[in-house]
């Protein structure tokens, strides 16, 4: 397991009963976590320090029920990367921290590829790529990004993130469907140093494309595989789909990507709690 241990805007203050209690900055926020099938050992919906809940609903989905005045969106910072942080939808902030684990291994490679050639550039391509995490990480450490993802406003995000944290240059938004860019890319002959998804569970493309991780994430690797450099640097995989373990993200990057130098590793991601605990939060395997 990586675990998140580096953070000072970000702590997991106490979880159980489904729920985590958690401090964005100075905000606290209480939601749900499939992960937390332990009991809490307080009342946490009793905390007097909570902003907001994420209540769920019988009919499914949710909403956020405010309990204290507090920003629409603020700002949260990882070393010298800034975030923003805005209570969404299905009780997402537009940000998951136990990334970071990932984020500081790739700094770690880019750095020591750029030292090793210092007038080389290094191409990555984030797919799936959601608010840029990943795709800020990879740009302040000198790396030329392309950030792919459906969502127009989450690509609008990603840009905001690059400009607090300082980059004006070096990635480049795309808005596509995610397999259609990768065939595009294929043909027009371009490679990467380095690619990055956080594939979802469930999705459907421009065109009613159905997308299910478990049927499809080996073909959307191998092809993937073509896009990549002789050396590449490394192939990172995100899964938070439960019940997909590491061992089997670790086996699709073997098979996928065997005629490279390297090797796969898969881990699980971890974030430490006040309690003593780590609480995990999906896996990852990485190609390197």
């Amino acid at each position: 397991m990586k675990v998140a241990d580096k953070w000072k805007d970000y702590q997991v203050i106490a979880t159980g009963d489904g729920m985590k209690l958690e401090r964005w900055g100075d905000t606290v926020l209480l939601r749900p976590d499939p992960q937390v099938i332990w009991g809490a050992s307080r009342d946490l919906y009793a905390d007097k320090s909570i902003c907001a809940v994420y209540r769920r609903s019988a009919k499914g989905g949710g909403a956020w029920e405010y309990r204290k005045p507090m920003p629409e969106e603020w700002q949260i910072s990882y070393g010298d990367l800034n975030f923003v942080v805005k209570p969404m939808g299905f009780k997402h902030t537009g940000l998951f921290p136990e990334q970071a684990a990932n984020w500081d291994v790739m700094r770690s490679l880019i750095s020591k590829r750029k030292s090793a050639d210092p007038d080389g550039q290094i191409k990555i391509l984030n797919l799936f790529a959601y608010t840029g995490g990943a795709s800020v990480a990879c740009a302040k450490q000198g790396a030329l990004v392309t950030h792919v993802d459906a969502a127009k406003g989450m690509v609008e995000r990603a840009g905001r993130n690059a400009r607090l944290s300082g980059i004006q240059s070096g990635i480049r938004y795309i808005i596509d469907d995610c397999a259609k860019f990768v065939q595009k890319e294929i043909r027009r002959g371009n490679r990467y140093d380095g690619i990055i998804m956080d594939p979802p569970s469930y999705g459907r493309g421009p065109g009613g494309e159905m997308w299910k991780i478990e049927d499809d994430i080996f073909a959307f690797v191998k092809e993937c595989a073509k896009l990549l450099v002789p050396e590449p640097l490394f192939v990172l995989i995100n899964s938070y789909t439960t019940g997909l373990q590491p061992t089997v993200i670790k086996n699709i990057l073997t098979l996928t990507l065997g005629g490279f130098k390297g090797s796969a590793d898969a881990y699980e991601l971890g974030l430490p709690t006040d309690e003593g605990i780590v609480l995990p939060c999906g896996c990852s395997g990485m190609f390197m």
